[in-house]
């Protein structure tokens, strides 16, 4: 048996195979784009590499895309194949099972898998990673932390992926509100890891959450080894700086950083839909005409109606679907919501709770029926962390709730969620607080003598 760059144990016969798995593991770690080269390379070299195969699964469900879910299917077989051959590790059995949980619909068992390996191997900054990315799609932020808290004692200054464990660690805490922690410990990991973009973007949050801005704009310009390295990861961390900009009432310079990084790759993963969708939101809400620049979303969102594989996915497909007024697919997402809501599945419960509501609330927006957005947000509002994401990615819908709210003239309500989204932001008032709260002030104002 030998062991990989976690202290982990792995069924590998060569030296040669092993440096391509830790490869990959700092790869993954680092969401760097020689991640499945890598572990092509593996699974090339020792195909009947189980945890390879359970991996590629995993990391395939991790895009949230239909058609992974049948690459999934595909790697879980090769799995349970390269099982049956001979005698595996109990890491090895447990990434394997995970696999089988989350394809059936039971994503917090995968979760338990992992921490059944971390419980044996705290060292394994690979499984703990995992279980982090399976517990942010599932919007389980105070677990994320729990987990990372029980392994960091085994990443000491000498763990090879000391950093990595630093910057889940760090993301971990931002989420949990407990900033002033979060920047350090993220800071400290990108001394051990200077290539971590998940640590770097974690403090990038924190200045955002704190209303920062500089702050942010500065750490991502001086960093640019921890993401410029990245996949698609890094048109995320330009999203983060456009935000700040936003911060700051530069809106043309979000808007320039959009057309440049943002979509200058006009990829349908996602994460990078998202990125667009919720961004050009944020400018239209400041005012801004964004031209033509839905059309091109709306295209993809417009294939992506029947997917079902994450509510977040998804409520940023309608984003770009009434940003580009599409009726007919903006129809078709409903009625696909409304039967998604009815299947078994934790994910596919969130459809009921709070999908619905929110996509509802969504479309009344779109068409201007600002109290029935105001209404159907402000139901969808105490089930939104459950849909995944970050505080900074979801708040794009307590935007719009906010603003459904003020058009509506529901000032007493949208002031109460302005004085919640301050508290979890540690009572800094960014500018979105600030200019919607004078309009609030400016509403109520008794005319001048």
């Amino acid at each position: 048996m030998m062991f990989d760059i976690c202290n982990s144990p792995v069924s590998l016969t060569s030296q040669e195979t092993l440096t391509e798995w830790n490869g990959m593991i700092r790869a993954f770690l680092a969401h760097g784009t020689a991640t499945p080269t890598h572990l092509g390379e593996v699974l090339k070299q020792e195909p009947e590499f189980a945890m390879g195969h359970a991996a590629r699964g995993l990391f395939s469900l991790m895009l949230g895309r239909a058609e992974m879910v049948e690459t999934a299917k595909e790697a879980a077989q090769a799995a349970q194949r390269a099982k049956a051959q001979g005698s595996i590790s109990f890491r090895e059995d447990a990434w394997t099972r995970a696999l089988d949980h989350w394809l059936a619909g039971r994503p917090t068992k995968a979760i338990a898998a992992m921490e059944g390996v971390l419980s044996r191997h705290p060292e394994d900054t690979l499984s703990a990673k995992v279980s982090h990315a399976i517990r942010f799609i599932m919007g389980d932020a105070k677990g994320m932390r729990r987990s990372i808290e029980r392994v960091l004692g085994a990443h000491g200054p000498d763990h090879a992926c000391r950093g990595f464990a630093l910057g889940c660690h760090a993301f971990a805490l931002e989420e949990t509100g407990a900033y002033e922690a979060a920047e350090a410990a993220g800071r400290e990991g990108l001394l051990y890891a200077p290539e971590d973009a998940w640590g770097l973007h974690a403090v990038t949050h924190v200045y955002d959450m704190t209303a920062r801005a500089d702050m942010g704009i500065q750490l991502i310009e001086e960093n640019t080894s921890a993401w410029d390295h990245c996949n698609n990861f890094r048109y995320h961390v330009w999203w983060h700086k456009a935000l700040l900009h936003m911060d700051r009432d530069e809106t043309d310079v979000a808007l320039g950083l959009y057309d440049a990084q943002i979509r200058a790759d006009k990829t349908d993963d996602y994460r990078d839909i998202s990125n667009a969708t919720s961004l050009l939101v944020r400018l239209e809400l400041e005012g801004m005409d964004v031209g033509p620049r839905w059309d091109e979303l709306a295209d993809i969102a417009q294939n992506r109606t029947d997917d079902g594989c994450v509510v977040f996915a998804d409520l940023h497909y309608m984003l770009a679907l009434t940003g580009a007024d599409r009726p007919e697919a903006q129809a078709a997402m409903a009625a696909r919501f409304a039967r998604d809501a009815g299947k078994p599945g934790e994910l596919q419960s969130r459809y009921a709770d709070p999908g619905l509501a929110a996509l509802a609330g969504l479309n009344a927006f779109a068409e201007g029926r600002y109290d029935a957005a105001f209404a159907d947000l402000t139901a969808a509002r105490p089930a939104m962390q459950s849909i995944g994401g970050s505080h900074a990615q979801r708040d794009v819908f307590e935007r719009i709730t906010i603003d459904a709210g003020l058009r509506a003239g529901r000032y007493e309500q949208t002031e109460a969620i302005l004085a919640d989204r301050l508290a979890r932001r540690a009572g800094r008032a960014d500018r979105f607080t600030i200019t919607r709260t004078a309009r609030i002030d400016d509403a109520r104002r008794i005319p001048a003598q």
